[in-house]
């Protein structure tokens, strides 16, 4: 495919075979592929910094208002989508307007971004490429870790799971607030990324804001019903998916508690490495849809549980299959500080006895 650019917003840098890439007026180098997934592709960059742009500040420290968002050793991480239709175009489009929208340390920032027209030599036609670029984190998502955990027979200790856990509820939060409240729509363990700290609780990160709307909607007719679930059968993970998006009534006021859904199943992700409903995927005869409506939450057996009962009855607390009976945000806020209150007390404890 030969390629053609419009404007020096973005491109390729033929002088390096491809491997440097520009996004508006800085320079970065591919260093490496981090992943890929449908028409996207994350790659760790360096930027490239010219002697006389070093000497002036400049590079993407003049642009980045908050210099804590800028990387020490000038690496991030690149994500090249390669746009299709018309349809994803926009569905791009607003995944920057959502991504700049938010400024939260528990929510990914968009540092900065590129949408290019390329044209096909062969068959004329002019499609798109966007390039979105992010801090890196190199630590994995969270579904990586608990994943690797699980393989060890390893668990999150308690705190490290609430300290995790009240970290996301914090990044929502700030989505969840003022007049016009955003629900992320995906919360899941695979787009929550970590960093390990030494001698304290992981970072986490919330990220991928593409499912990203307004949280708030009324459903008033069958039609905007199945609507609502044909949209979100292709932006919500099922394993995480609230009840009213698998089946919502005629009749329904749809809000950002579909989120907090997500949130019960991505802490019993935390703890034991799944959604608390994918169980039904492996039976004969099971049904994912009906175990989430019915909220038939299976426990992992054994006469030795890793984590506290309490951690139980919070994750039943939020898995209300009717959302008007479902915990806000703010609830949760309160909650996890005062378990994170009670078990830090009983650590020391245990420490002093030592």
């Amino acid at each position: 495919m030969g390629c053609s650019f419009s404007g020096l917003n973005a491109l390729y840098d033929a002088v390096n075979g491809g491997g440097d890439i520009w996004i508006n007026e800085n320079r970065f180098r591919i260093v490496r592929q981090l992943g890929e997934g449908g028409f996207a592709f994350v790659f760790l960059v360096k930027e490239i910094i010219s002697d006389s742009s070093s000497a002036s500040g400049g590079g993407l420290a003049k642009k980045l208002k908050d210099p804590s968002r800028l990387s020490g050793d000038g690496t991030y991480a690149l994500k090249k989508v390669l746009i299709q239709s018309s349809e994803q175009l926009e569905l791009v489009r607003e995944e920057i307007r959502v991504s700049s929208r938010f400024s939260h340390p528990n929510l990914l920032p968009l540092l900065d971004h590129a949408i290019i027209s390329v044209k096909s030599s062969t068959e004329g036609s002019v499609k798109h490429e966007a390039y979105l670029l992010f801090p890196v984190h190199l630590d994995g998502t969270l579904l990586d870790n608990s994943q690797a955990m699980k393989a060890k027979k390893e668990f999150f200790s308690t705190l490290d799971v609430l300290e995790i856990f009240c970290q996301l509820c914090a990044g929502l939060k700030h989505m969840h607030s003022g007049e016009s409240p955003y629900a992320h729509n995906d919360v899941k363990p695979g787009n929550v990324l970590v960093t390990h700290r030494k001698g304290k609780s992981p970072l986490a990160i919330l990220m991928d804001f593409g499912s990203a709307r307004p949280a708030r909607r009324e459903i008033r007719s069958r039609s905007e019903a199945l609507q609502l679930q044909e949209w979100a059968s292709e932006h919500c993970s099922a394993p995480f998916r609230a009840p009213e998006l698998w089946d919502c009534p005629s009749h329904a006021d749809i809000d950002e508690r579909t989120d907090i859904w997500s949130l019960g199943c991505t802490l019993y992700a935390i703890m034991y490495g799944m959604s608390p409903f994918e169980y039904a995927l492996g039976e004969s005869g099971g049904s994912l849809q009906l175990a989430i409506v019915n909220a038939q939450i299976k426990w992992p057996a054994g006469p030795n549980p890793p984590y506290p009962d309490a951690l139980h009855q919070f994750i039943k607390w939020m898995l209300q299959p009717q959302a008007a009976v479902r915990p806000r945000i703010d609830d949760i806020i309160l909650h996890v500080d005062k378990l994170i209150a009670k078990f830090s007390t009983e650590t020391n404890r245990a420490r002093d006895r030592r």
